[in-house]
């Protein structure tokens, strides 16, 4: 019985692996649908040097308008900003990191047409907001009326009127920026019922103003803004007008598409060589068990896929096939302890179910300690590395806590339903005894009337009874 239900288990594990496989390696189309479905190693995001793009560093400064004399400050702000006008341009696996105390790090994988992006965040445009029409944007503190600044604005999209059949810009203002607005548009409505909206160096834009508007935004159209590209155009003008530091460029590197191709093919050819040399490793030292590790091996290359492709802010880098391929060699190296310790109990005398038990209870503890140990490095690397060494820490922390997985529980368990199918045939196991132990095997106990628990001790080629 015990027999049958490990080879329905086995079999169960065999098809599910199968449909693991072909989730996470095949490209198809869904029968009588058309879905086209993606592999999990086709979703995973690309970073910037196998996909190929740009990456811009920029020098920052505090910007006339910063509300803070606080650099770091002003960079953390500048940082949040610029990834959400990107994210709005369509740029989703853009990464925007701070560099030493005074620099920002932007990387856009995919990119090809690097002249808009340098134009846009190389040269954002100021945003004022004031009641009169003669403020100079090159002298803004000297100006002495009332002025809502860039730095008052909580975001910026397009939108269209359906009244007036127009596209325009809407400016969302934070707290402050709501209050200030509410106030000038008061005096605009008692005045002449003009507000003049000055974005970079262009013609000020007039905004008629009936009334007082408390609602913290504001529909900007008019002058340039004629349909939907241009009113794009400034709307992503003005989100780079609302940064706390003025950006600067002083370095720009373009990877071309084909070696970021021909890096990853690279790459995957490495990974696939090194895992199938692993897998033959394991049988010719361990056979059978060797062949479970290398079953629970591809059980985590599978599950290792879905989670790069499943978690929203990891893209795949060289460094990080570098992290999945060191985490692989840990995932071995998990499976290399645990039948290097089964190896030693059979060899002293016990039987291999025992010898089974007691080789994964010793390994527990070194194979726990050696990967928490991983998983504190990887998280440090995360926090205080670079760009580059983030993919490597956060690849290297996802397949340590695979590898573990695994090693602990996949491994585990397929010991357990292969005991039944083979505990006798140690030779299928590569086990052997240590030199006189097989006489445990056959040693007579005496005993009492009660049972008693007897010891076997082995010395100088004696069989001693106790």
């Amino acid at each position: 019985m015990a027999k049958k239900h490990s080879i329905v288990k086995f079999t169960l594990l065999g098809i599910v692996l199968i449909i693991g496989i072909v989730l996470a390696f095949v490209h198809f189309l869904v029968v009588g649908t058309y879905y086209d479905y993606n592999a999990f190693i086709n979703a995973i995001p690309l970073g910037l040097d196998l996909s190929g793009g740009v990456s811009a560093v920029y020098q920052a400064e505090l910007s006339k308008t910063s509300n803070t004399n606080d650099l770091s400050s002003a960079i953390d702000s500048t940082v949040s900003r610029l990834e959400t006008l990107l994210y709005d341009e369509g740029y989703s696996e853009a990464t925007v990191v701070k560099q030493g105390s005074d620099k920002i790090r932007i990387e856009v994988p995919s990119l090809t047409n690097t002249d808009e992006l340098f134009d846009i965040i190389g040269q954002p445009a100021s945003l004022y907001i004031t009641l009169e029409n003669t403020l100079n944007v090159n002298d803004v503190d000297s100006f002495s009326g009332d002025i809502l600044s860039g730095e008052q604005i909580e975001n910026v999209y397009v939108s269209y009127n359906n009244q007036d059949n127009i596209y325009g810009v809407v400016v969302e203002f934070n707290s402050d920026g709501s209050q200030t607005f509410a106030s000038m548009t008061q005096s605009a409505a008692n005045g002449d019922k003009t507000l003049y909206v000055y974005i970079g160096n262009e013609s000020p834009l007039q905004l008629t103003c009936e009334q007082q508007i408390t609602g913290g935004s504001t529909f900007i159209s008019g002058g340039s803004i004629s349909d939907y590209d241009s009113a794009k155009e400034y709307a992503t003008m003005i989100m780079s007008g609302t940064f706390s530091a003025s950006l600067e460029l002083v370095e720009n590197t373009v990877v071309s598409a084909t070696l970021g191709k021909n890096a990853l093919t690279l790459g995957l050819i490495a990974a696939g060589v090194a895992l199938l040399l692993v897998m033959i490793i394991m049988y010719i030292r361990y056979g059978h068990f060797g062949l479970l590790a290398d079953v629970s091996l591809v059980a985590y290359i599978v599950l290792m896929l879905f989670f790069l492709m499943a978690i929203p802010f990891i893209q795949l880098t060289l460094p990080g096939i570098a992290g999945i391929i060191l985490s692989i060699g840990m995932a071995v190296d998990g499976n290399i302890i645990i039948f290097e310790r089964i190896k030693d109990e059979y060899a002293s005398g016990k039987k291999v179910p025992l010898a089974v038990k007691n080789g994964f209870k010793k390994a527990f503890w070194p194979i726990f300690d050696s990967n928490i140990t991983t998983i504190f490095s990887s998280i440090i690397l995360y926090f205080l590395g670079t760009a580059s060494i983030k993919g490597f820490a956060l690849t290297l922390l996802v397949g340590v806590v695979l590898s573990m997985f695994s090693t602990l529980v996949v491994t585990r368990f397929l010991t357990k339903w292969y005991l039944p199918l083979n505990s006798t045939n140690v030779k299928k196991l590569r086990l052997k005894r240590f030199k006189n132990a097989e006489q445990i095997d056959s040693a007579e106990i005496v005993g009492t009337n009660n049972a008693v628990e007897a010891e076997i001790v082995v010395e100088e080629g004696t069989n001693e009874k106790v």
